[in-house]
């Protein structure tokens, strides 16, 4: 199936039968989304036809690696409004994809971090593979998800690993996602588009109806993020532009440790 209309090639949108598979296409910076990729993926998931399952998955070794690092130091040069434009983007994706009619699988077969990591928590389901390493970076690079990313994780993964999560850091196995709630099962590599397509399968053959009241259920139960999201997305774009937020890209890009401590108040 060709690209979403408008793409610069990175999103691959493919049918299978009942199950539609959308890959993100750019392995050469793990498939961190830019802003053609968030519109692209909002397009993709905005209209996903009569497919009764949906996979979302990342080209090459990663799943996502969040947010582009070049994409995230250009919007310095941005207007306060440009950039409330451009959080709003990336809220009408994350919406696009938790309200998708059909249920949605994240298949992780690598790093799903940061942003990355905030797509397998909206996702209705998770499959990972024993490579799959999950994780958090926004505080060690002056960045923060203000809604789906750390409110809803709560939700998933209860308070107090959420905010472990956030607070410290720290990298998670694919087995540590699956005790932690954060992912459905995690099996070997090799295994994992197999166990990927049983789970599609086995929701297929399920009442579409049946499903869709579900799915609405859930979700009408966490509507209250989307307003989260919106707020938060608002107040973070005040926060990038400033010389805090700013240390986190530099050092990355200067390839040293942040000090953010020269910011405290």
């Amino acid at each position: 199936m060709p690209l979403c209309s408008g793409a610069v090639n990175t999103l691959r949108v493919e049918r299978d039968g009942p199950v539609l598979r959308v890959t993100m296409a750019r392995p050469e910076v793990r498939n961190a989304f830019d802003a053609a990729l968030i519109a692209e993926l909002t397009e993709a998931f905005a209209d996903v036809g009569d497919a009764r399952a949906v996979v979302l998955a990342g080209e090459g070794k990663s799943f996502s690696a969040g947010a582009d690092v070049e994409w995230m130091r250009s919007s310095v040069e941005l207007s306060f409004e440009e950039n409330v434009e451009d959080a709003l983007r990336l809220r009408r994706m994350l919406e696009a994809i938790d309200g998708c009619p059909a249920p949605v699988i994240a298949r992780v077969q690598g790093y799903a971090i940061g942003g990355g990591n905030v797509l397998c928590t909206i996702c209705d389901l998770t499959i990972c593979s024993d490579k799959a390493i999950f994780g958090q970076v926004g505080p060690k690079m002056g960045s923060v998800d203000p809604g789906y990313g750390t409110a809803f994780l709560a939700r998933v993964v209860g308070e107090k690993k959420a905010r472990e999560i956030w607070y410290l850091n720290r990298r998670y196995s694919g087995a540590e996602a699956v005790a932690m709630g954060l992912a459905n099962v995690c099996v070997p590599h090799e295994q994992l588009d197999a166990e990927v397509q049983k789970w599609a399968e086995e929701i297929c053959e399920r009442s579409p109806t049946a499903i869709a009241i579900a799915k609405r259920s859930f979700n009408m139960d966490t509507a209250h993020q989307s307003g989260i999201a919106g707020m938060g997305m608002y107040a973070l774009k005040l926060y990038y532009d400033t010389e805090e937020s700013r240390e986190g890209v530099s050092a990355l890009k200067e390839k040293r440790k942040p000090d953010f401590r020269k910011y405290a108040k």
